[in-house]
């Protein structure tokens, strides 16, 4: 079966006390309001990953919480993956690389630049910046993680809550 990889940038966080460092960021009001539209979203698209990965960063993992609850994925089921907190494309494409080929839609919940870099990378999308809460789902027409590179990819959906906001 083809592999498909959503790629979602972690909600809005909040920056109001500078005596928190960048990995335990919460998610702010907005953030909070933006996470569940993201799995609503995957839900109406019936979208349900087979794996999901997340940065341990506070606002990713949260965001990734928000989603999952959303699409009837329990919290136990969330692989953290240290290595994707602050990851440049390339550390990126390495994790999807490793990924084991029995999971063939797999969830991917990181930051910037990384995952704008990625997708782009990916699948040559016209993609400047991908937005907090923003996801894009690229399909690959391989059976294996391991061959997935630069312009492999297709992308079949990107959406992000301004937008989601306003279709409704």
């Amino acid at each position: 079966m083809n592999k498909q990889l959503l790629i979602v940038r972690h909600a809005k966080s909040d920056w109001n006390d500078p005596s928190i460092n960048d990995f335990n960021r919460p998610l702010n009001s907005r953030g909070s309001k933006d996470a569940p539209l993201i799995g609503e979203k995957l839900l109406k698209k019936s979208f349900k990953p087979d794996l999901v990965i997340s940065s341990p960063a506070k606002r990713a993992l949260n965001t990734c919480e928000i989603v999952c609850q959303k699409i009837g994925i329990e919290k136990s089921k969330i692989i953290t993956n240290s290595n994707v907190y602050e990851a440049s494309s390339k550390q990126l494409l390495k994790i999807i690389n490793q990924i084991d080929n029995q999971y063939d839609k797999v969830a991917l919940f990181g930051h910037n630049n990384g995952v704008t870099d990625l997708t782009v990378y990916l699948s040559d999308a016209d993609i400047f910046n991908i937005p907090t809460s923003g996801m894009v789902l690229i399909s690959f027409a391989f059976d294996d993680w391991e061959m997935i590179g630069k312009g492999t990819g297709e992308v079949v959906f990107y959406e992000y809550p301004k937008n989601l906001i306003e279709e409704d």
